[in-house]
């Protein structure tokens, strides 16, 4: 990560590459979109997949972008946005409003933690110990930390369709 001597952060670009995660706990389908800073991840935005809110992108759909918005009012949103099969760039609006506001909340912590370079394996500890309780929540934990867990050198990463 790029962090200037006085310890604050460079500026987020205005897009970051970005993959798409997707994840099962239990019956709970979810979807993970990492936005990635030097191959890294950098932030997260996730929530239930194929939710009435829109997010119901084609399983090819595995890479994007995360396109940070500013509206003419001034309101700041994150968009995602994909090149489908014929090659038109299709964008899905207000990523950053697409999913339940307590994992929108939980998300912004972890996207601070990868920020400002936690080491991702850290990040992963951090997340797996987390005990809330809300079987949700947990159920989404579990799927996140295996999300983020394939960008650790080396690690075994169970299968991330895990069935019920």
């Amino acid at each position: 990560m790029e962090i200037q001597e006085n310890n604050t952060m460079l500026k987020r670009p205005a897009e970051l590459e970005c993959d798409v995660v997707r994840f099962q706990v239990q019956k709970d389908k979810w979807i993970a979109f990492v936005g990635l800073r030097d191959g890294k991840p950098y932030e997260i935005f996730t929530g239930l997949a194929d939710d009435e809110m829109g997010i119901a992108l084609p399983k090819s759909v595995t890479k994007g972008k995360i396109i940070k918005t500013t509206d003419p009012d001034g309101q700041k949103r994150y968009d995602f946005q994909f090149t489908n099969t014929r090659g038109f760039k299709i964008t899905v609006e207000g990523l950053s409003y697409k999913f339940d506001k307590e994992f929108w909340n939980y998300a912004k912590l972890i996207s601070g933690v990868l920020r400002y370079g936690m080491p991702i394996d850290q990040v992963v500890k951090m997340i797996s110990s987390l005990d809330m309780d809300n079987e949700s929540i947990n159920n989404w934990t579990t799927g996140v930390a295996r999300a983020l867990k394939r960008y650790i050198p080396g690690a075994v990463i169970e299968d991330l369709e895990e069935q019920s």
